[in-house]
């Protein structure tokens, strides 16, 4: 096991086993676009109480689950779209939305009571250490950017040698996805080698905060922080996930299932799919009204309604005509960001056999 796979077991198994940052639990903002404030968390637990306006009054065929998305983030568009279009409904659940940490995010999983969450890669490691969980689909595209003052020269991966990285929290996606970013160069991420240094912040204001000081040279942050700041001349954006080569076209965040219930009730994952389903198509064909639903239900914190829209397109929600055409495959990402963490030193598992025991194919036809 090498020394940073030791050093993310430690960290990973206690605060990221199932934390999500954007991908499900969103760090607090007060910026456009939907990085749950404090005031978004606050206002979707209101809205979601009602219920969705297609629900049927008739008995509901799997009853009452819960699922987690009370978290303000705008990537987990497809969770509220489903609740408010009535999708879960129709396939035969009442939803109730849920705020969800992630110790009861672990439990509920490994229990059952919690059938499915989305999250991203950053759950692989988690899921080496033992996470009773599956991949079941892949949810959307990139939704992180790295970003640097105006007046710096920092255009590409191999200048961030003996530079310093802001991060969420080390073992995070953001980190993750940094750590790749500059192997790909010929840059060691592993913090014996002293080539690059991360730098952890609790907050994503913080971080940009030290970066306008110089305390760090590169903020690598979730959406919308850096699409923001950008917007606003703050600062320039040097990578994007949903845009670089090495990640375009892939799946950064993934559905994960309950075993427990992939095992004793398939039928029920093969419907929850089929609600997100219908979530994601929807959401590919109306980004505008989707986001105006958003902003209605308040599920997220959202400012600037063009700003959101373009993200939401960014993250580029399959359709049903991109899933019968195969134009992602969701196997094959995981494969790819197995192999990448692998390469790092953060799985110790072949990437072919963790691709295999992770990911679960379910009919949902």
């Amino acid at each position: 096991m090498s020394k940073l796979k030791t050093v993310l077991g430690i960290l990973l198994v206690g605060s990221s086993i199932l934390a999500t940052a954007a991908c499900s639990e969103a760090p607090a903002s007060d910026s456009s676009g939907g990085s749950g404030s404090a005031a978004a968390s606050d206002t979707a637990n209101d809205s979601s109480d009602a219920e969705p306006a297609n629900a049927s009054a008739t008995e509901y065929k799997y009853g009452k689950v819960q699922i987690p998305g009370k978290d303000g983030a705008l990537c987990g568009a497809p969770i509220y779209i489903a609740y408010e279009k009535g999708f879960f409904a129709e396939e035969g659940f009442d939803v109730e939305l849920i705020s969800a940490d992630a110790e009861t995010r672990k439990i509920g999983l490994n229990n059952g009571t919690i059938p499915i969450v989305n999250g991203d890669f950053q759950f692989f490691p988690s899921v080496e250490e033992g996470i009773n969980v599956s991949v079941v689909d892949g949810l959307h595209n990139g939704c992180i950017k790295f970003l640097v003052n105006n007046d710096s020269d920092i255009k590409e991966a191999k200048d961030l040698k003996g530079k310093k990285v802001g991060v969420d929290e080390i073992g995070g996606t953001p980190h993750q996805v940094a750590s790749v970013w500059v192997e790909n160069a010929g840059i060691s991420a592993l913090p014996d080698k002293h080539e690059v240094e991360f730098v952890p912040y609790s907050d994503g204001n913080l971080e940009l905060e030290a970066l306008k000081k110089g305390e760090i040279d590169v903020a690598a942050l979730w959406d919308p922080f850096g699409s923001v700041v950008e917007k606003k001349g703050e600062a320039k954006v040097i990578f994007d996930l949903s845009t670089d080569e090495a990640f375009a076209g892939k799946y950064c965040c993934f559905l994960y299932a309950s075993n427990k219930v992939l095992e004793e009730n398939p039928d029920e994952v093969s419907a929850l799919l089929r609600a997100y389903h219908k979530a994601q198509d929807w959401i590919s064909k109306n980004p505008e009204e989707a986001v105006d639903i958003i902003i209605n239900g308040k599920y997220s914190a959202i400012e600037d309604r063009d700003l959101a829209i373009d993200l939401i397109k960014s993250y580029e929600y399959p359709s049903a005509e991109d899933r019968e055409s195969g134009k992602q495959k969701v196997d094959e990402d995981v494969k790819y960001f197995a192999q990448a963490l692998h390469d790092i030193g953060y799985l110790d598992t072949d990437p072919q056999e963790f691709t295999d025991k992770i990911y679960k194919e379910v009919e949902v036809n």
